[in-house]
């Protein structure tokens, strides 16, 4: 969780919105993502997408079955989504998103029994470091007038 807070910490520090990604296999990161939509001008490029594409690229399968992601946020149902497809084994998050997660806020995609794999979640991790990360990027935004993200 270490390393997706320091994902984290860069996107913050390129103007996006501070949420960080790690995929993990076997103890050893094998994708890795911050936030980029403003940066790339993508909807898509959600911390949690890079690092997942990354990590079918390294692996050279878009299964990763056997991995684990660990990210700052709570996922979107995006993420959420993307993550049941690639057969993710464990969702580990921090700070929970009462009005956009996915992973037992808003609802719960990743734990859907209809679907053709559910994932383990573990939340609360680190949420507080990951909490105050967010709070102070969106203080900073009010203060500068820029509201738009």
């Amino acid at each position: 969780m270490e390393s997706a807070l320091d994902e984290a910490r860069l996107a913050a520090a390129a103007g996006e919105v501070p949420v960080g990604a790690v995929v993990v296999r076997d103890e050893e990161v094998v994708g890795r993502g911050h936030n980029r939509r403003e940066s790339w001008g993508d909807p898509m490029a959600h911390a949690e997408m890079i690092a997942l594409a990354q990590a079918a690229a390294r692996q050279q399968d878009w299964r990763l079955e056997g991995c684990s992601v660990y990210v700052t946020l709570e996922p979107c149902a995006m993420c959420a989504g993307a993550m049941v497809n690639a057969r993710i084994d464990r969702l580990v998050f921090g700070a929970r998103d009462p009005k956009g997660g996915y992973c037992g806020s808003v609802g719960d995609l990743v734990r859907e029994p209809r679907l053709n794999h559910q994932i383990t979640v573990c939340s609360g991790v680190l949420a507080e470091e990951s909490s105050e990360l967010l709070r102070s990027f969106f203080r900073r935004l009010r203060s500068s007038g820029r509201s738009n993200l």
